[in-house]
């Protein structure tokens, strides 16, 4: 029978993400001078030659004197009546030039063939902001039977921009899903698709304490009445972390260990909630140890190898002085291995009470077998 799941339901879409405007700073480029005040291209200081005093010591400052220019006198022009007639000029005819558009004015305009996606929560619920992924599909098979991917975006609302005709649209949230087959006009429209979906939290206990996450996984399954009627949905998922699924019903597994401690429970999950479940382990951590005595130090070079009661195989070849492992609550055999000897005793598993299980060197099977290894 599925184990009792508590589940509380909390909103699955927290808000739609705000877009923040961005602005850009320009910095003021350099003025006539070249650049501002001790810049590398600013001017340098200047004196006037009529300025500078008729002294020889402004020779050793590298400053030419004033003196010994020759006075210029002034050139005549030749005498020609130009500039009276403007015909008289042959300059080359310009072109005309039209009225420019504005270099914006294309990305301005809307796009009169663009497609806009967006995702809600149910047909009246909020708009999903992010975390969609969008793919359309052209409905006419390839030749190796697969349907050629027209156009794919990632995020909230996506715009694509395609011709008439008819397509399949898909959009993904998570591993939820919705497919709708759409006609495009090739005009400016709009599609909504409505996701029913929610959420899964999962996490497990053994006895009244966690079970440690790096030790827990979980396998999540379409509900079905027969076993082989389930679809695997998702696997090994983490504890603590929210899958998004469709709403529906859902059998899932939890895996404590690698070994027989599994338990199973039916969720339900609801459009716009998230569903928390923990499920009951019953089911201990232990650690196999073979030594001399009690509390003695851990032989290494041992194998080990665990059957039920009846001898029913469960685990076989750990190799290890310290041999981890979890086990499902009930009673077991271990069988150690040590240079060819041979020890064994019964146990008993507890739920939720993680122990060192101890194997003496007195629970020799073959007392004629060779003496058993010292050790490290």
């Amino acid at each position: 029978m599925p184990n009792s799941v508590p589940t509380t339901a909390v909103l699955l879409v927290m808000a739609l993400a705000a877009g923040a405007s961005s602005a850009v700073a320009q910095d003021a480029g350099p003025g006539p001078s070249g650049g501002g005040p001790g810049g590398p291209e600013a001017p340098g200081a200047y004196a006037s030659p009529s300025a500078i005093p008729n002294d020889p010591a402004s020779v050793d400052l590298g400053i030419p004197s004033a003196q010994g220019l020759k006075r210029f006198e002034p050139i005549e022009l030749p005498n020609a009546n130009l500039g009276q007639n403007p015909a008289d000029f042959a300059l080359p005819a310009l072109p005309m030039i039209g009225p420019q558009s504005h270099p914006t004015d294309r990305i301005l305009l809307p796009n009169d063939r663009s497609l806009i996606l967006k995702a809600t929560l149910g047909k009246d619920g909020p708009e999903i902001p992010d975390h969609l992924v969008w793919r359309l599909f052209s409905p006419t098979p390839e030749s190796d039977g697969k349907l050629p991917v027209i156009a794919v975006a990632k995020g909230g609302q996506a715009v694509f921009d395609v011709p008439q005709g008819s397509y399949l649209l898909h959009v993904a949230y998570g591993r939820a899903g919705l497919t709708r087959r759409i006609e495009f006009a090739g005009t400016r429209s709009q599609e909504v698709m409505a996701l029913e979906a929610g959420g899964l939290r999962l996490n497990a206990l053994s006895g009244d304490k966690s079970v440690p996450t790096e030790k827990l996984r979980f396998d999540i399954f379409t509900a079905a009445t027969e076993e082989n009627h389930r679809q695997l949905v998702a696997r090994n998922v983490e504890p603590g972390v929210v899958v998004r699924l469709n709403a529906g019903d859902y059998e899932v597994v939890s895996n404590y260990g690698t070994l027989n401690a599994t338990v199973r429970a039916d969720i339900r999950i609801e459009t716009g909630r998230i569903t928390d479940a923990t499920l009951q382990h019953h089911a201990a951590q232990l650690t196999l140890k073979l030594v001399r005595e009690h509390g003695g130090e851990a032989i290494a070079d041992t194998a080990w190898s665990i059957t039920s009661v009846q001898g029913d195989p469960v685990k076989d070849s750990i190799v290890g002085a310290f041999a981890s492992l979890v086990l499902a609550e009930g009673d077991y055999v271990v069988v150690a291995r040590n240079r060819e000897r041979i020890f064994q005793r019964q146990f008993e598993v507890k739920a939720g009470i993680d122990t060192d299980l101890e194997v003496l060197t007195s629970d020799l099977v073959d007392p004629n077998s060779p003496d058993v290894g010292t050790g490290d």
